[in-house]
């Protein structure tokens, strides 16, 4: 297995690149793009993989092979949900900055023209609050088991500084319906200020996996199977990019047992 977390590969351009191949997995691939300038491009596609492209932050126009779409507005993470656009498997696909630009590309196994391209914007996604107290945190749901795809999951969480997220510590690790998932998983992080980190843990029960990792803004934690919580420090919200895709489009999670208690407390 790969290491678990990829660092920013540069300050602009095509800042990752996580593959199956490089990852060790079999579905999830992420990408994210920095354009920091009007016209810089981002384009790819043609391959049997479906995509989500998800403005992180600034406007631009999609195109999904020769379709245009106008999108974005937001120009923080933390300002309220975003835009994202659909492409199907085989279709080619073309991003314009039209502001600078933060843009990601959420991909896994798709069927070629199994549905039209498709703009996903703020009052087309499921806002929610998960937790209480310090375990509070506010998932924002683009790309759920109910909307029309092939394998991509899609969700954006903020987590405010002092809190938890992903926990009580659950994995989807196991293709045993209806108790469970299997679901590979990225995680990209955002920081409310670009000098703050938090903590994310990906261990299973045996602790033949068993990773702590120090998470700063513009980093992308891998979680290939296991328990995978986050605590974001205080003073520094947190915000995550969540793709997940396995043999089925599901989300069954398992929580730890040991630290069930607190959701019946």
């Amino acid at each position: 297995m790969a290491n678990l977390k990829a660092r920013p590969a540069a300050e602009q351009g095509h800042v990752h690149h996580i593959t199956p191949e490089s990852a060790g997995w079999t579905y999830v691939g992420f990408d994210l793009h920095k354009l920091p300038n009007v016209g810089d491009l981002a384009r790819g596609g043609g391959d049997d993989r479906e995509v989500c492209i998800v403005l992180i932050s600034g406007r631009a126009k999609v195109t999904i092979d020769g379709q245009d779409f106008l999108v974005g507005g937001r120009m923080s993470p933390f300002e309220g949900p975003g835009h994202s656009v659909y492409a199907p498997a085989g279709a080619n696909w073309r991003i314009e900055a039209l502001t600078p630009l933060e843009v990601a590309v959420c991909s896994a196994p798709g069927v070629r023209g199994a549905r039209p391209p498709r703009v996903i914007g703020p009052g087309d996604v499921e806002k929610l609050t998960r937790g209480t107290g310090t375990n509070t945190r506010y998932p924002t749901n683009i790309l759920p088991e109910t909307a029309p795809a092939d394998s991509l999951l899609v969700v954006e969480v903020i987590t405010p500084g002092g809190h938890t997220s992903s926990y009580p510590p659950h994995r989807h690790d196991e293709d045993d319906l209806p108790r469970q998932s299997f679901l590979e998983e990225t995680y990209y992080h955002r920081f409310s200020k670009p000098q703050g980190f938090g903590f994310q843990r990906v261990y299973t029960d045996d602790r033949s996996l068993d990773e702590t990792m120090l998470i700063e803004d513009g980093d992308v934690v891998m979680v290939p199977r296991g328990y995978h919580p986050v605590a974001a420090v205080a003073g520094y919200d947190i915000y995550y990019l969540n793709v997940m895709a396995g043999p089925k489009r599901t989300w069954k999670f398992y929580n730890a047992p040991e630290h069930e208690w607190m959701l019946k407390a």
